[in-house]
C-alpha cells in the first residue's frame, strides 16, 4: 500500500471561490488564472471544474494553454507572457490564443511574420517587470494596427494591491486609465485577486481572481476564510509513530526543540520532499483528532515531528492535516516565512491529488471530528 499523504481537491468549493470573484468583480467579468498547474491543483483539472462558470482563462505560458485545448476546453485563453519565439504566434493564431505583446522584440517577431493573433498590451503602470511605458503605448497600438494586428486589449499589473494601507494601487490605476484613454474601446484588465478586496477601486472590464480561487487570502494580515474563501486544497497525512520523550530530549536535526516537561511526540510521514515547507517554525499548527497540534523540531524530507501532548486517544494512523479548513494555508505560510502561493505550487510529485466528489466533506475523508 502507498503512504497515505494526499492533496484532496475539493471542487465545490472552487467553484464557490470563483462566483466570490465575479460577484466582488461588479460590472466587470472575470476569467479565471489558472497557470502554474492551477496553482499546484491540476491545470485540467480545475480549469473543467470552472468551464460552466469562467469565460475566459489566464496561463502565464503557451504550454498551459495549450494543456486546456487538449483538455476539451474551448474558451478564450490570455497568454500574460505572450510568446517567447516567433514560430509560436501561428499556433497561437489557429488556437484562438490572445497573446499579450510586453516588448519591443516581440512587436519585431510579428512585423516579421506572417501569423496575426489576437494582441493584449501591457502596460508599465509601476510594477517595472513587463510592459511598455505609458507614453509609448498610443505609438505601440498604432504599429500593431498598421501591420494589420488586431489590439483587442491593454492590462496592466499591481505592485502593492495586497497591502490596504498603501495608495501605490490608487496610483498605477490613474497611470494605466490616463495610457489607456487613447486605446478606446478596448478592453482593459488591472485586477488581481487583492484588487478585489479593495474599496472603491476601478476594475474596469476584466479581472484576473488568481490566488483567491484557491482559498487563499490575497490581502495581508488576513486569511481565506476572513474574506468568504474557502480552501480547495488539504494536504493530509497521517500519524506513523508515537513515542513519548522524557524532559530533556530533543527531536530532530539540529535539535531545535527540546521538551521542558513529559511529551508526547507523534511522527508524520511528510516532509520538503513533499512540499511542506522545511522552515516551518517550531508551533506551526496542524490538526488531528478535532484539535490543533504544534510542529516541533525541523522537517525532514520525508517525515516531520508533532507534539501530542494533549491530544487524548492519538493513535498511530490517525489522520493529520497540514493544511486545509481547519488550517489555514496563509497561517502556515507565515510560519515558514513564505506564501501560500509558494505552497501551493510546490507541492511535489509523489503526493497525489485526490479529487473529492461533489458535496464530499474533507472532514470525512479525514476522519476529523469538525
Amino acid at each position: 500500500m502507498p503512504r497515505q499523504t494526499v492533496a484532496r481537491i475539493n471542487l465545490d468549493n472552487l467553484r464557490h471561490n470563483f462566483r466570490v470573484a465575479r460577484e466582488r468583480a461588479g460590472g466587470a467579468r472575470a476569467m479565471a488564472v489558472v497557470k502554474a498547474d492551477g496553482y499546484g491543483h491540476g491545470i485540467e483539472r480545475v480549469a473543467k471544474a470552472l468551464a460552466d462558470d469562467a469565460e475566459y482563462y489566464a496561463v502565464a505560458c503557451l504550454e498551459e494553454a495549450l494543456a486546456l485545448r487538449t483538455a476539451g476546453l474551448s474558451q478564450p485563453v490570455l497568454l500574460m507572457q505572450g510568446v517567447h519565439q516567433a514560430v509560436d504566434l501561428a499556433l497561437c493564431e489557429a488556437e484562438g490564443f490572445t497573446v499579450v505583446v510586453h516588448h519591443e522584440h516581440q512587436l519585431a517577431w510579428l512585423e516579421s511574420g506572417g501569423a496575426r493573433p489576437r494582441v493584449w498590451l501591457k502596460v508599465n503602470s509601476g510594477m517595472n517587470r513587463l510592459g511598455f511605458a505609458p507614453e509609448q503605448v498610443e505609438a505601440v497600438s498604432r504599429r500593431l494596427q498598421g501591420m494589420g494586428v488586431r489590439v483587442t486589449g491593454a492590462m496592466t499589473h499591481f505592485a502593492c494591491a495586497d497591502d490596504a494601507h498603501s495608495d501605490r494601487t490608487r496610483e498605477q490605476t490613474a497611470v494605466f486609465e490616463e495610457a489607456t484613454v487613447p486605446l478606446a474601446p478596448l478592453e482593459r484588465s488591472v485586477a488581481n485577486s487583492a484588487a478585489h478586496f479593495r474599496p472603491g477601486q476601478r476594475l474596469f472590464d476584466w479581472t484576473r481572481p488568481g490566488i483567491m480561487l484557491y482559498g487563499s487570502s490575497p490581502m495581508l494580515g488576513h486569511h481565506g476564510p476572513e474574506l468568504g474563501l474557502r480552501s480547495v486544497m488539504t494536504l493530509e497525512s497521517r500519524l506513523i509513530a508515537i513515542r513519548h520523550l522524557p524532559p530533556g530530549d530533543a527531536v530532530g536535526y539540529g535539535e531545535t526543540w527540546r521538551a521542558s516537561t513529559p511529551a508526547v511526540m507523534g511522527m508524520v510521514c511528510i516532509g520538503y520532499g513533499d512540499g511542506y515547507p522545511r522552515h516551518a517554525i517550531n508551533g506551526t499548527p496542524v490538526w488531528l483528532r478535532g484539535r490543533r497540534a504544534s510542529l516541533i523540531g525541523r522537517v525532514s524530507m520525508d517525515m516531520l515531528a508533532v507534539d501530542l501532548s494533549g491530544i487524548e486517544g492519538a493513535a498511530v494512523g490517525d489522520p493529520v492535516e497540514l493544511w486545509g479548513p481547519n488550517v489555514p494555508i496563509d497561517e502556515v505560510a507565515a510560519c515558514a516565512g513564505t506564501i501560500s502561493y509558494q505552497l501551493l505550487t510546490g507541492i511535489t510529485g509523489r503526493v497525489p491529488r485526490v479529487t473529492l466528489e461533489d458535496g464530499e466533506s474533507i472532514s470525512r475523508m479525514t476522519g476529523s471530528d469538525s
